[in-house]
């Protein structure tokens, strides 16, 4: 009998808190966000479950708790899930149930982003690479076969995460639809057609929202989405809301991310933000009951393969994902992480408190470790497959890694030229064995010379795929050699054929297979593999200074991509998956190694940059010299924030496009612009696939990166910026990539409240040849 009544009391304990559970309410009020019909501000930590180890999830999240945050936002990466068609993976690191329960376990909240795009910096902005198998597939758009595959894939997310919404007793309290999709199009049928599919998902009980900047969010925002906007520290917070405000007064307010920091490319410095000026804008926010997504809070790691790349100018991101955020990428507190809890105990409610801040892993010292052991890429071949033609690396189902191209000349040549259109991303080019050349994408390094060869010379073109593309239209981003390979001797190309294609994928199957043999540093592409014994584990960073460029992997695990470029120098090593006893590590080294040995650090190296290319966009002594040259346009800006479109009096035809700053409105010497778009014949943005600096008279590089590219990279929360000294004129010249017929252009200055640097007067030139110097 006792036994019964300790039973019937358990099971209505059970039924009181489903009971409880099932009370739980989010939804949408008059200028504020509900929970139970309460007002609450909504205060989210922006991490990424597959940039975190799965057994580090919980000490994230709790983390982000101790931080202040009350939710916990989460994009969902199609590409990790579905890795080949039709197969979806929701186990290990990618067990997105899990990740929420451990959220709801420590009372946070959870808001979903599925995509299916996500930008992120990561591959392809989470689209998979099979997609580009079908040759005239457009992305993102209403394609059929894009649409088919995103509806499976939403259902997938569906059946994992529907039954976590609020009301069902879980913690999920709001679903995105695509993401910043205003940057990329603007087709309100797409967008509904994916709204439909993420509430046919089941999604039907939370709200669904859709995120854009506040230059983009009314070209596809629907009626019956709520609309949040993203933007980074530093930003005019009335400014950036001031539209949504007028088209939404009853809505509540969200920055659905706010940028804490920013992320790397391999060799470009290494990108930090102000701690002050990111909890003041959070404060401006809290201030106005607006709610917020702190992107990152904790960025993490991109391990293995999957950091992504910016274009134009193609370059890749680090595998460091650590974002100068709050909290590390080893998951450690750092001074933004502190000013920022400070203040957010200032908004608790009475009686809340924050709980103690959770310790931090240990981290070990590892002894250096020396490579004896060596698998020659060039004598460890997979088996090849024929092809007339060259193709890009989908067409022989590889996704990633690298592919080596092998032909036989068919004719001696006396020398020439190598064009390869296009070497997507980094390649070798051999002849016999011998290297002739190193080609990087970056740089738009599609040709080199040839010496004398005779008939029957074997050719070698071995290309890395990089990440792909993230954002904009490149996303169309095909790996190896895209298109032809073409001698061209006396002006004449001759296109080669009849290829040999050998794939080295990135599977730890693959790359453990190699045959191992005791050997010295080698001069070609090789794979080195060493073991080492511990007898504690804990987090570390494996100090790759002294290697090339390729990727890692300890125990299994692909921990990253390394290049001796910089700024990361070191990879971050989770203890986790270490072990006590014998461990295994391998390297894959394109290039070759200095010195084959590894050791590991308590700290990372994250900005230390070596690169022989310069900084800036202006030559030792050089100057531009305008005299003579016919102004197209003489004008002024209107002061403030925004876009500023300025049209011609008529069009005019020309490749190289000249902006000379004449005066700034607050009266300094710095001149600043974060986006410029040059309009063509139709009065639309011409393409900036192809533009370049030719010039720019001052870059401001030691107080942070602001070189002159950031005008065209897409990021209007990025910008070039001058140095203090000297004063106006500043100008900066852009090659367009071919002769356009220009009819105006439009700027961007940059964010902040006051607007610092902006040009008030200027002066226009367009010219077909370059300007002089």
């Amino acid at each position: 009998m006792k036994y019964l009544v300790v039973m019937l009391v358990l099971i209505c304990v059970c039924v009181m808190k489903a009971t409880a559970q099932e009370k739980q309410t989010f939804s949408i009020g008059n200028g504020s966000f509900l929970v139970n019909n309460e007002p609450v501000v909504i205060k989210a930590a922006e991490i990424h479950y597959p940039r975190i180890p799965e057994p580090y999830w919980e000490h994230r999240i709790q983390m982000c708790k101790a931080l202040g945050m009350n939710t916990i936002c989460i994009y969902i990466f199609w590409n990790l899930h579905e890795q080949r068609l039709d197969q979806f993976d929701f186990s290990g690191n990618k067990d997105i149930v899990k990740f929420c329960r451990l959220a709801q376990k420590h009372g946070m909240y959870v808001i979903v982003r599925p995509g299916p795009y996500v930008c992120a910096e990561w591959e392809m902005g989470g689209l998979p690479w099979w997609l580009l198998k079908k040759k005239d597939v457009k992305v993102r758009t209403m394609d059929p076969y894009f649409i088919e595959r995103v509806g499976k894939f939403m259902n997938a997310v569906g059946k994992q995460l529907a039954g976590l919404q609020i009301n069902r007793g879980g913690n999920v309290i709001m679903v995105q639809v695509e993401n910043e999709y205003g940057a990329y199009a603007t087709d309100k049928t797409y967008v509904s057609t994916i709204r439909d599919m993420v509430r046919n998902a089941g999604f039907t009980d939370v709200p669904l929202f859709q995120c854009d900047w506040n230059s983009t969010f009314k070209k596809n925002g629907l009626d019956d989405l709520l609309w949040t906007l993203n933007f980074g520290t530093g930003a005019n917070i009335d400014n950036q809301f001031k539209e949504l405000k007028k088209e939404r007064p009853d809505s509540p307010l969200m920055c659905s991310e706010f940028w804490s920091g920013w992320f790397d490319h391999w060799g470009r410095k290494h990108e930090t933000r102000a701690a002050k000026t990111m909890v003041q804008g959070i404060k401006d926010m809290l201030d106005r009951d607006i709610s917020f997504s702190l992107y990152m809070a904790h960025g993490g790691t991109t391990f293995g393969h999957w950091g992504g790349a910016n274009n134009p100018a193609y370059s890749a991101m680090c595998s460091s994902y650590d974002y100068d955020a709050p909290i590390s990428e080893a998951g450690w507190v750092t001074d933004k992480f502190h000013q920022l809890r400070t203040l957010l105990s200032n908004y608790l409610k009475p009686g809340e408190s924050l709980p103690a801040i959770p310790e931090s892993y240990p981290v070990i010292e590892v002894p250096e470790i020396h490579f004896t052991q060596a698998a020659p890429l060039f004598t460890n071949l997979p088996k090849s497959r024929q092809s007339a033609d060259i193709q890009p690396m989908e067409q022989f189902d590889q996704g990633w890694g690298s592919i080596l191209y092998r032909t036989t000349l068919p004719a001696s040549i006396k020398g020439g030229v190598i064009k390869i259109t296009e070497v997507h991303d980094w390649a070798l080019v051999f002849a016999d064995g011998k290297l002739l050349a190193r080609l990087d994408r970056r740089h738009r390094e599609f040709t080199t010379k040839l010496p004398p060869l005779k008939e029957g010379t074997r050719l070698d073109i071995l290309v890395e795929a990089m990440g792909r593309v993230n954002f904009g239209w490149s996303i169309h981003d095909r790996k190896g050699i895209t298109e032809k390979v073409e001698i061209i001797e006396n002006g004449i190309p001759t296109a080669l054929s009849n290829w040999e294609v050998y794939s080295f994928p990135v599977d730890y199957s693959f790359v453990c297979s190699m045959k191992y043999r005791k050997s010295e540093v080698q001069t070609m592409p090789a794979y080195y593999k060493a073991t080492f014994n511990l007898d504690k584990v804990g987090d570390t960073f494996f100090d790759m200074s002294t290697w090339g460029k390729g990727m890692v992997w300890v125990n299994g695990h692909a921990i990253g991509r390394f290049w001796e470029i910089g700024p990361q120098q070191t990879l971050y090593m989770p203890g986790c998956w270490l072990r006590k006893g014998k461990n295994e590590i391998i390297v894959l080294d394109l290039k070759g190694p200095r010195e084959a040995s590894v050791r590991g650090l308590e700290k990372p190296i994250l900005d230390m940059l070596r690169k022989n290319t310069p900084e800036t966009h202006r030559k030792e002594g050089q100057n531009l010299n305008l005299t003579g040259e016919k102004v197209v346009m003489h004008g002024r800006f209107t002061q403030g924030n925004g876009w500023q479109e300025i049209k011609f009096p008529f069009p005019v035809e020309g490749r190289y496009f000249c902006l000379e700053g004449l005066s700034s409105f607050d009266e300094k010497t710095v001149a600043a612009i974060a986006e410029l778009d040059v309009l063509g014949a139709d009065g639309l943005p011409v393409s900036r696939d192809a533009w370049s600096v030719v010039y720019a008279d001052s870059e401001e590089t030691d107080k942070g990166n602001f070189t002159a590219d950031k005008v065209f990279d897409l990021q209007e929360s990025t910008f070039w910026r001058t140095v203090e000294k000297p004063d106006f004129p500043h100008q900066i010249i852009i090659d367009l990539g071919e002769k356009q017929t220009v009819t105006g252009f439009k700027c961007l200055p940059r964010a902040e409240r006051g607007v610092p640097g902006q040009i008030k007067e200027y002066r226009v030139y367009v010219k077909i040849d370059n300007f002089k110097f």
